[in-house]
C-alpha cells in the first residue's frame, strides 16, 4: 500500500521471491506497470485511501494476507486496524504508541531528549509571538518543520523551510499554520548525511543493519538523496550503539530507516528522523544482501527470521531524475566535472530502472517528457 519508488520496490523484493502481492495505490502511479503489479481482486479500490482500509479489508474476499504499509499514513491505517482484522491481516509494524512517537515530530525530539539521543535542538513555536521573542542570534540556521510530514508536504510541495533570519522566520510563518517546530539546521555537505536501515522481530532481535553514506541529493539542503553508497557498518558504528538503545526502548518491531547528520562542530552523528516503514531505496539493500520486506513478510505470519550479517559494501545507486538536478543545481556546490559525473552513477544500480522490469522505468519517462512538453507549449504560448 503506497506508492512511488518506496512502492515500486517493495513489490519488487516480493514479486521475485514468488509471493502473489496485491498493490493498493494510485491509478496513475508508475507501478502499475510493473510485471508483478496485480489489483486486488475487488472492483474500484485502486484509488483507495487510507482512511478506508478498514471498510475494504471488510469487503475484501481473502481468507488471510500480510499487510505492507509503504507511507506513513499507510502505516498509520495500518496500526489502527481492530483486532478482528488484524487476525486475517498480519504485519510486522511497531505498536501504536511507537509509530505515533515518530511520526509526530515533536513528540519524536522529545522521545530523543528523553532517551539521550544526540539530535538537533527543537522547539516547538505556538505563535508568531514566539518568533519575535526569540533573540535575532538564535536564527543563525534554522528550519521550519511540521510536527506531521503528511499534511504539510500535500500542502507546501516541500519537507521544510531554511530559514536565515528572524525576518525569514515571520516570513515563512505567514504561511504555515502554527504550531510549527523550529530546528537547528546542522551543516555540512550531503556526504554528512548517513543512514542505518533494517528490522527488528517481534521478539526485539535486530536482524538486518543496512548502513550507506548520501553522495549526493536534490534539493541541496532539504531534499532526498539522489545518489548513495552502501559502507561499513563500522563507519557509524556510534550512530548504531545510539539507535539500537533507542529501538530498545521504545520496544521497536518492525523495517526501520534512520537518517544521521554528523555534525563536525562536535563530532557527534545527530539522529534525524526515523522511517518505521519502507523507504526509497529498499531494492538497493536487498541487491546488497539485506532483504528487510521478507524479514518483515515472515515475522508477519509469526515464522523464523533469518538475520544478515554481511552485505556488500562500496556499491552505490541512484535515482538519475534527481542526480540529474543535483548535478545542475549551482547551490549544490559538487564540483563535479561532466564526465566524473557520467562515471558516478555509470557503474551504480538505478532505484527505478530496471531491465527485468522495465514498465515503471518507461511509464516515468514517459510522463517526465509529457510534463516538459506541458511547459514547453505553455512557454511559448504565454
Amino acid at each position: 500500500m503506497g506508492s512511488g519508488l518506496t512502492l515500486t520496490g517493495v513489490l519488487r523484493i516480493l514479486g521475485r521471491a514468488g509471493l502473489t502481492v496485491y498493490c493498493v495505490c494510485p491509478s496513475n502511479d508508475f507501478v502499475v506497470h510493473s510485471k508483478w503489479y496485480r489489483e486486488p481482486p475487488l472492483h474500484g479500490c485502486s484509488n483507495l485511501k487510507p482512511l478506508e482500509l478498514e471498510t475494504f479489508l471488510r469487503s475484501l474476499d481473502c481468507e488471510e494476507a500480510v499487510l505492507m504499509p509503504c507511507s506513513d499514513d499507510w502505516l498509520r491505517a495500518t496500526i489502527n486496524l481492530p483486532p478482528a482484522l488484524t487476525r486475517r491481516y498480519h504485519a510486522s509494524v511497531p505498536a501504536q504508541q511507537v509509530v505515533d512517537g515518530m511520526l509526530d515530530k515533536w513528540k519524536f525530539a522529545q522521545l530523543l531528549t528523553l532517551v539521550g539521543t544526540p539530535h538537533p535542538e527543537t522547539i516547538l513555536l505556538q505563535s508568531p509571538e514566539d518568533v519575535l521573542s526569540l533573540a535575532e542570534p538564535y536564527f543563525g540556521d534554522r528550519i521550519f518543520k511540521p510536527e506531521s510530514s503528511i499534511e504539510f508536504a500535500a500542502k507546501h510541495g516541500v519537507k521544510g523551510y531554511l530559514v536565515h533570519s528572524r525576518a525569514e522566520a515571520l516570513a515563512v510563518g505567514e504561511k504555515v499554520d502554527y504550531p510549527i517546530l523550529l530546528q537547528e539546521y546542522i551543516p555540512g555537505p550531503p556526504t554528512e548525511s548517513y543512514f542505518v536501515d533494517g528490522f527488528v522481530d517481534r521478539t526485539g532481535r535486530v536482524c538486518a543493519r543496512f548502513a550507506r553514506q548520501r553522495i549526493r541529493m536534490y534539493p541541496r539542503d532539504l531534499g532526498n538523496s539522489s545518489l548513495t553508497v552502501s559502507i561499513a557498518l563500522t563507519q557509524v558504528a556510534n550512530a548504531i550503539a545510539r539507535l539500537d538503545h533507542l529501538l530498545e526502548k521504545v520496544a521497536y518491531r518492525g523495517i526501520f530507516s534512520a537518517e544521521f547528520k554528523h555534525d563536525s562542530r562536535d563530532g557527534l552523528f545527530k539522529l534525524l528522523e526515523v522511517n518505521a516503514r519502507p523507504w526509497w531505496f529498499i531494492e538497493f539493500a536487498a541487491r546488497c544482501g539485506v532483504d528487510v520486506c521478507s524479514m518483515a513478510y515472515s515475522d508477519a505470519l509469526e515464522l523464523v527470521v533469518e538475520p544478515t550479517e554481511q552485505y556488500k559494501i562500496g556499491r552505490s545507486c541512484t535515482f538519475l531524475p534527481h542526480d540529474v538536478h543535483a548535478y545542475r543545481d549551482p547551490n549544490c556546490e559538487n564540483g563535479l566535472h561532466f564526465w566524473q559525473w557520467m562515471q558516478s552513477w555509470s557503474a551504480a544500480d538505478d532505484a527505478l530502472f530496471s531491465l527485468n522490469d522495465i514498465g515503471p522505468g518507461i511509464a516515468f519517462s514517459r510522463s517526465i517528457g509529457k510534463n516538459a512538453l506541458r511547459r514547453a507549449w505553455q512557454h511559448r504560448a504565454a
